[in-house]
């Protein structure tokens, strides 16, 4: 349904070295960049990171979070571990979630500029 997402930063480099670290264990990278945007997927763009001047506020009233599919629940304790060593903030360490799912997987973090992210995997692998 849904064919691409794009969020505003402030910091495109800081932007950059957090998504490259927390991406990679779930399969996906950059391959579309420029001075104003990072273009991230697996083999085509679905994530935009966009420079912005004015980025919408993060605010947890608000809903909006950002769910990563992962192939398996380690990429999703790799992509916690490694969006914490990059600037993320925690925001729910791995683990089931079987309020959600009986096989819920996730993890959640904060990105550099507080926007909520989460790796997700509905496997038991």
């Amino acid at each position: 349904m849904i064919d691409h997402i794009s969020i505003g930063v402030r910091d495109l480099v800081r932007a950059k070295v957090f998504y490259d670290a927390a991406l990679t264990p779930l399969g996906y990278r950059c391959i579309a960049q420029n001075d104003a945007s990072l273009g991230y997927g697996a083999e085509t763009v679905s994530f935009w990171v966009l420079a912005a001047d004015v980025p919408v506020p993060a605010n947890d009233a608000s809903g909006l979070h950002i769910c990563f599919a992962s192939p398996s629940q380690k990429s999703v304790d790799a992509f916690h571990a490694a969006a914490l060593e990059h600037g993320g903030r925690d925001n729910g360490v791995p683990g089931l979630r079987k309020d959600y799912d009986a096989n819920y997987y996730a993890a959640f973090v904060r990105d550099p500029d507080g926007y909520r992210i989460e790796a997700y995997c509905g496997s038991t692998l």
